[in-house]
């Protein structure tokens, strides 16, 4: 697998930015497919040859509250499974923005769906298209996913939420509730007034509810929480959400599991191998 961190001064953010990429390699050979020269050593066993025009579909990985870009690939196997399924992943450094425009100025929503986009699809080999992108996140970075899928369905195939219990909400009331009695500063300068929540930008219910009006469809959504997690009933509420506006969506609940990486990292090698719609190819143009 290829791995890099990758720095640059974003310009939605007036910020340097890091951001940490795998990519998928043990399977390619810079020898023609038909070259001779492939009988020896490791390359007859890689069965996909680099070409300028080869891209990758690409998961945009979201870490959870406290953590930064590297955290995901250090403390899961998320390497050997995008190797595994022949896909590029992303993994930016928003710091405990909650992934959204924030009220106290930074604008990591427009970010995480502008420009970075724009900047990994240019310098590195990521499709543009639609159903060759995908984001999943866990714990701040499970409801990022949810609300970059909701917000942004023009974007993504399907989005992973696993164990998002903290953030934009599909259920409006629970979510300004939260906002009025969870005693968390950062929350309260990220979102504002919670007076102010309902249909506005936060609001994922207002977005479904304008979406089932105008038959816009939202990307495939796939929610898995630990049994054990002590933000499982606020997961809940967004399934149930969900249900009452009758979006198909899958949820599952893991027994015995708890708010950790043992459950992340088998979530997400289940995203890669069975949920995601990946192609486990390389796409040449």
């Amino acid at each position: 697998m290829g791995l890099l961190r990758f720095s640059f001064r974003s310009e939605i953010l007036s910020l340097h930015s890091n951001i940490t990429v795998t990519f998928p390699t043990e399977n390619m050979t810079y020898y023609p497919l038909a070259d001779a020269k492939r009988e020896e050593g490791v390359a007859p066993r890689r069965q996909w040859e680099y070409r300028k025009d080869m891209k990758y579909q690409t998961v945009y990985v979201l870490h959870g509250g406290g953590d930064d870009d590297t955290c995901v690939v250090r403390k899961s196997n998320l390497e050997r499974y995008a190797e595994d399924n022949c896909v590029m992943t992303v993994t930016a450094q928003v710091n405990d923005s909650f992934f959204m425009d924030t009220q106290y100025g930074y604008k990591y929503f427009t970010y995480m769906t502008e420009e970075l986009p724009k900047v990994v699809q240019t310098l590195f080999p990521s499709s543009p298209e639609k159903e060759d992108n995908f984001v999943l996140g866990m714990a701040m970075g499970g409801n990022g996913a949810l609300a970059l899928g909701i917000k942004r369905p023009d974007l993504y195939a399907a989005c992973v939420d696993l164990s998002g219990g903290i953030g934009c909400s599909v259920d409006t009331d629970a979510f300004i509730e939260e906002l009025r009695t969870l005693k968390m500063e950062r929350l309260g300068a990220a979102f504002g007034n919670p007076d102010d929540i309902r249909d506005g930008e936060y609001d994922l219910g207002g977005y479904i509810r304008r979406y089932l009006a105008k038959g816009i469809t939202i990307p495939k959504l796939f929610i898995a929480v630990g049994e054990n997690d002590f933000i499982r009933d606020t997961v809940r509420r967004d399934r149930d959400a969900l249900r009452g506006y009758g979006i198909d969506f899958y949820y599952e609940e893991a027994e015995k599991h708890a708010h950790d990486w043992n459950f992340w990292d088998i979530y997400i090698k289940k995203a890669l191998d069975e949920w995601l719609p990946l192609k486990k190819k390389p796409i040449y143009q």
